[in-house]
């Protein structure tokens, strides 16, 4: 390679980079909508610019090759996540309250209105229409239902959980109980979203196989999650994977295991399904370095 190739290659990669953290840009604007337009749900401390950009940069990576456009609704599914999360582990304070929470996400997820004073239950009101609009939804709607049921029971779970944990009610789950948790995450339903917004004909062919791979990443980033914040979540008293086995290099060997079964299967899905397979890759590479250096959430 000549001095003038490399520099070529270089100019073109930096580009492409450019290219890339633009349609984070305009994705990180429209985050910023979201967040003025429901300050209720949407606190100035965890809620800030850091964490829409964040969001919209890990986006706009995993899934370079789409539009802005195509890319808002995906965006916005995972402030949702963020945004439930939060009011779960930080807000709900005991657990009526946080069955009224879980149990009125749960109805907008099936369609009904959300209460009037359900502010984040309006906001998802708005992510489900704007999933209805998708004609892809009419197939794949029962999907994305099914995760999302799954993620407020994860969440529901966890709470569960670590409340008994922290009253001495119960011992930690065991690693493969968390594990199995793990839609706590919120990755597989962001993904079935932006699978309905994105994906052809067969990606609805193949929509069991593209969940069992996202949930085998899934799993693979509650873990690379939990190695990053390990600290934070010792000062906040949440479960985290490292506490249970109390081994940090049991935690990264299983990761390692964990990595290699969703590669597999995203191996045996590249031929049918290519880009929705490289969107789970990238998901999973940049997450994985994103963590190695900060967190989503900017709040000690």
């Amino acid at each position: 390679m000549t001095p003038l190739t490399a520099v070529g290659d270089e100019l073109q990669q930096a580009a492409e980079h450019g290219r890339i953290c633009a349609l984070a840009a305009q994705g990180q604007r429209d985050l910023q909508r979201c967040l003025a337009a429901h300050p209720e749900i949407f606190a100035d401390g965890p809620f800030d610019g850091a964490l829409t950009s964040s969001i919209a940069m890990a986006i706009a990576f995993s899934a370079p090759w789409s539009t802005a456009a195509e890319l808002r609704l995906t965006n916005r599914a995972v402030l949702w996540g963020f945004a439930l999360d939060w009011q779960v582990d930080r807000l709900a304070s005991s657990g009526p309250e946080l069955d009224q929470l879980v149990e009125g996400q749960l109805l907008v997820v099936d369609g009904a209105s959300a209460a009037t004073d359900d502010a984040l239950g309006q906001f998802l009101a708005g992510l489900h229409a704007d999933l209805a609009a998708v004609p892809a939804f009419a197939t794949l709607g029962g999907a994305w239902r099914a995760a999302a049921r799954r993620t407020l029971e994860a969440m529901r779970r966890e709470w569960h959980w670590k409340t008994a944990v922290r009253d001495r009610l119960r011992p930690p789950p065991t690693l493969a109980e968390y594990l199995g948790n793990a839609d706590n995450l919120a990755c597989t339903v962001v993904n079935v979203a932006h699978w309905i917004r994105t994906g052809g004909t067969a990606t609805a062919a193949r929509i069991d196989r593209l969940i069992d791979a996202s949930d085998a990443v899934q799993r693979a980033l509650r873990l690379v999650n939990d190695l990053s914040t390990y600290e934070r979540d010792l000062r906040w008293g949440d479960l985290n994977a490292i506490m249970l086995v109390g081994d940090r290099v049991v935690v990264e060997q299983e990761l390692t295991s964990l990595v290699t079964q969703a590669t597999d299967l995203l191996g045996e899905l590249r031929d049918d399904c290519p880009r929705e397979a490289a969107y789970l890759t990238r998901q999973l590479g940049y997450t994985n370095g994103f963590y190695r250096s900060t967190d989503f959430w900017g709040v000690s």
